[in-house]
């Protein structure tokens, strides 16, 4: 093939949209499936949101998902990126990386498929264990299939291994109110945070020393307050209402 007959560009159509507790970028786990807790839905939109689209799709428990990297499109991208994994030290190519600034802004995460719902012709996945932000664009989902999409003994370079988490979070009395207040609407929030936490959102070359910063993250319509509590514990230290009625 020669180069005059290549079309360098390829339109998509979005399929659909997530929604999501991770409503800024700060504080996602930087892969899916670290924070089992977390659990959204993607709605299908326009042709996609047919139910012939996912017939016999419930039967699978995990699906592939594909989508744009809406939170930092916009910045464009770069050939070397500092992955958090090296402790944000080491310049490698960006496509020996996971990360977010790519030539083109495609991520694609394999999450755990819950349920599908129907109802008045609407299609909507529940999924969980997910690292989507809040509005994340769908272009593409597929079943999930682990005889050929897990390879045990494949070689990951740097990220052989999960990372090892090792903070425990605590919750301060004024915190531990307001989880008995919100647990109506949010009956798993204090794993949710848990599991959030224990990640150590903070950027790579904060983690492993003394912090007393006072951090903030929005899960939900909630504002969460933390703080480093020496090398090995975090606090949380507040939690309130993002939205006036909750």
């Amino acid at each position: 093939m020669n180069k005059s007959s290549v079309n360098n560009k390829v339109e998509f159509n979005i399929i659909g949209q997530v929604n999501s507790p991770y409503k800024e970028k700060f504080a996602i786990p930087r892969q899916p499936g670290l924070v089992s807790s977390a659990k959204g839905t993607i709605t299908l939109i326009g042709d996609a949101n047919n139910p012939e689209l996912v017939r016999e799709l419930a039967q699978f428990s995990h699906i592939w998902v594909l989508f744009v990297f809406h939170g930092t499109q916009e910045q464009g991208w770069k050939p070397l990126v500092r992955p958090p994994r090296l402790g944000g030290n080491k310049k490698i190519g960006v496509l020996a990386t996971r990360s977010t600034f790519r030539p083109n802004p495609i991520g694609m995460s394999v999450v755990k498929l819950d349920s599908i719902d129907i109802k008045d012709q609407q299609v909507i996945l529940h999924i969980s264990a997910i690292d989507l932000l809040d509005k994340t664009p769908i272009v593409d989902i597929k079943p999930y299939v682990p005889y050929s999409d897990s390879i045990p003994q494949a070689n990951a370079g740097f990220a052989q291994s999960q990372p090892s988490s090792t903070l425990q979070v605590t919750f301060n009395k004024q915190a531990q109110i307001a989880l008995t207040k919100y647990s109506h609407n949010f009956p798993d929030l204090a794993l949710f945070i848990e599991q959030v936490l224990a990640q150590d959102p903070r950027p790579a070359y904060k983690q492993g020393k003394i912090d007393d910063k006072i951090y903030g993250m929005n899960l939900y319509d909630l504002n969460i307050q933390w703080q480093m509590q020496g090398l090995a514990s975090i606090e949380v230290i507040g939690i309130t209402s993002a939205v006036s009625n909750l």
